[in-house]
């Protein structure tokens, strides 16, 4: 009989598990235009999901406490049951047996359910689910006020109204949640890149300025408008005795209208009052501050300095884009295969090639800590500068110079672990 009691206790903790499970992923998933719609038409679940959804950090705190007891009173009660059979051996069943129950029954299968209809299983869960948080709300404030000291203990000061979990966190978790069935590769990808707009820097996407296309005044007009009509950039930055000194842009439209109006024909002050004045940002800026400042000036172009004043490269709106939809390339584009996959799944991919894109491209996780492009990390990898041959295996990845040129590594072959060759495909 005790055993019987004990057995239906276990499965009623795993059903109140399955509970938090359900209704934490139900409200990171709820469509928030939906559940506005309905509240603003008077819905009062709608209104609950809402208040739960704005107090996300006591959401949190909640359904982390409530779980984790329920987990451990089953593993307690498991333990219990099973000492009777082997005795000090118990736990060593219990935990790995509550574990896998745990998994399956209280995570994986609520969680798959939920999510198919978030929408409706946030309004029925919600206020069971804030009667829970009220009750819980003593508790989850001491929680909050030890984990801030603690915070405070390794030099991280957070203000007393300052949530932990920050707006950008509880979107990506509600992105994180949508299995490849409802949210497809692409779109995640751009949803987390807009995201990541206030992490990322100018000098991560800019053009080098050694890739910069730009044109010596000193050539004259005639030879100026002939390089311009030839480039497939609308905006060309032109320099006089050296080319840190920049004094202006080019603008091809601007040289192309002036031309026409004084019959195909321009002086060198016609050419230079089509200009318009170099622009100059910090490397540092992000680009969700770059895209601000593009928005106010009304301006697509932008040369990119360092604390020293020293120009860097350039940076365009459309680098900006492209790091949330990807590569954008039109009729004038030049060809580019910064990644080029061979038959026998390895890589063949330019120095240049940005690790962020290659991760991308690859489903790959290396990291863009202390490199931007994929050449600067074998080479911090390396704490050298390879030689054309050699060979690198970093993290389970092995990378070969194939080409390199001064001290830029211009070509690189990479393999892959077969696991990730798998994942990617």
């Amino acid at each position: 009989m005790a055993a019987s009691i004990t057995v239906l206790a276990i499965i009623v903790l795993l059903a109140v598990s399955a509970y938090f499970s359900a209704t934490e992923t139900a409200l990171n998933a709820a469509s928030r235009r939906r559940i506005q719609k309905l509240s603003r038409d008077g819905n009062e679940r709608a209104r609950c999901v809402e208040r739960l959804q704005k107090n996300a950090e006591r959401l949190a705190g909640a359904i982390l406490l409530g779980d984790t007891l329920v987990i451990i009173m089953a593993t307690a009660l498991a333990t219990g049951l099973f000492a009777s059979f082997w005795g000090p051996y118990a736990l060593l069943i219990a935990a790995p047996l509550v574990s896998v129950l745990v998994i399956l029954l209280a995570e994986v299968v609520p969680k798959t359910l939920v999510v198919r209809q978030a929408d409706r299983a946030a309004l029925a869960l919600a206020p069971s689910m804030e009667m829970l948080v009220s009750l819980l709300s003593p508790v989850t404030v001491v929680c909050q006020k030890l984990m801030r000291g603690m915070l405070q203990l390794f030099g991280l000061r957070m203000e007393a109204d300052q949530p932990v979990l920050s707006v950008q966190d509880v979107v990506r978790g509600a992105i994180d949640q949508q299995d490849n069935r409802h949210l497809v590769k692409t779109h995640r990808d751009m949803l987390g890149s807009v995201l990541d707009l206030d992490e990322l820097e100018v000098s991560e996407v800019m053009v080098h300025r050694r890739n910069m296309k730009m044109i010596d005044a000193a050539i004259g007009p005639e030879a100026i408008v002939e390089e311009v009509v030839a480039s497939p950039y609308t905006r060309i930055p032109l320099w006089r005795d050296n080319p840190e000194n920049i004094i202006g842009v080019l603008h091809t439209k601007a040289l192309l209208r002036a031309l026409r109006r004084q019959h195909g024909t321009l002086s060198m002050e016609q050419v230079e009052a089509t200009m318009l004045p170099p622009w100059y940002v910090p490397e540092t800026a992000t680009l969700r501050e770059q895209l601000n400042a593009f928005r106010a000036r009304r301006s697509h172009f932008a040369l990119v300095i360092d604390e020293y004043s020293v120009l860097k490269g350039l940076v365009t709106l459309e680098d900006i884009l492209e790091e949330i939809v990807g590569d954008i390339a039109d009729e004038h584009d030049l060809p580019q295969s910064g990644i080029r996959p061979q038959a026998d799944g390895r890589l063949i991919v330019d120095g240049t090639t940005t690790i962020r894109d290659l991760n991308r491209a690859m489903d790959w996780e290396l990291s863009d800590e202390h490199a931007t492009t994929i050449a600067g990390y074998v080479i911090h990898a390396a704490q050298t500068i390879p030689e054309a041959g050699q060979t690198f295996k970093f993290g389970g990845y092995k990378f070969e110079v194939l080409q390199k040129r001064r001290n830029q590594l211009t070509l690189l072959r990479i393999t892959a672990p077969v696991s990730v060759e798998a994942a990617a495909i």
